[in-house]
């Protein structure tokens, strides 16, 4: 029988997309407030790799990511979640844009093995947490280099992301 312990703290990152500028900044501001300071902050890419999205957020969306000095336990992610979910809608009921969803948020952890996104939708490959929200292992860091997997997202497997994903890695290995 193995021996319970405790998981090591993660450092929780949070992706933020939108065609508006205040939104993200909104978003890095709130998260802040909640979590503690920005340890990292990506460049704001543009958002192209799917069409999904349009209908609710309009074109000419822009995708950038955050990780925060403070690392957590892993199994804050389900209230991180929610907590993100709620964020969006406060956002979306008093930025008074015409898009029914001005900006998406999702957060998640990164790990010395693995980027982890928490999702409120089930799939084949994704692990129930509770509170309504599952995970998956977006993507996994073997032999020096990020692994993707069937189900990661064509964004997730950008170089220009997966550059980002390391600083982070870089910057939580220093910390543990």
């Amino acid at each position: 029988m193995g021996q319970l312990t405790q998981p090591s703290a993660v450092l929780p990152i949070l992706a933020a997309f939108s065609r508006r500028d205040a939104a993200l900044d909104w978003a890095q501001k709130t998260a802040s407030a909640s979590w503690g300071e920005t340890a990292l902050s990506s460049d704001r890419f543009t958002f192209t790799e799917t069409d999904y999205y349009t209908a609710s957020m309009g074109g000419d969306l822009r995708k950038c990511f955050f990780a925060f000095e403070r690392l957590v336990d892993p199994g804050e992610l389900p209230a991180i979640k929610r907590l993100t979910n709620r964020w969006e809608n406060d956002y979306a009921e008093s930025a008074n844009h015409p898009e029914s969803r001005p900006l998406n948020l999702d957060p998640g952890y990164i790990t010395p093995a693995k980027l982890v996104l928490a999702t409120t939708k089930d799939h084949a490959h994704r692990l129930y947490l509770g509170e309504g929200i599952f995970a998956e292992v977006t993507l996994s860091f073997r032999g020096g280099n990020w692994q993707s997997h069937p189900w990661t997202y064509p964004d997730y497997q950008r170089e220009d992301f997966q550059q980002f994903f390391t600083q982070c890695r870089d910057f939580l290995r220093q910390v543990e």
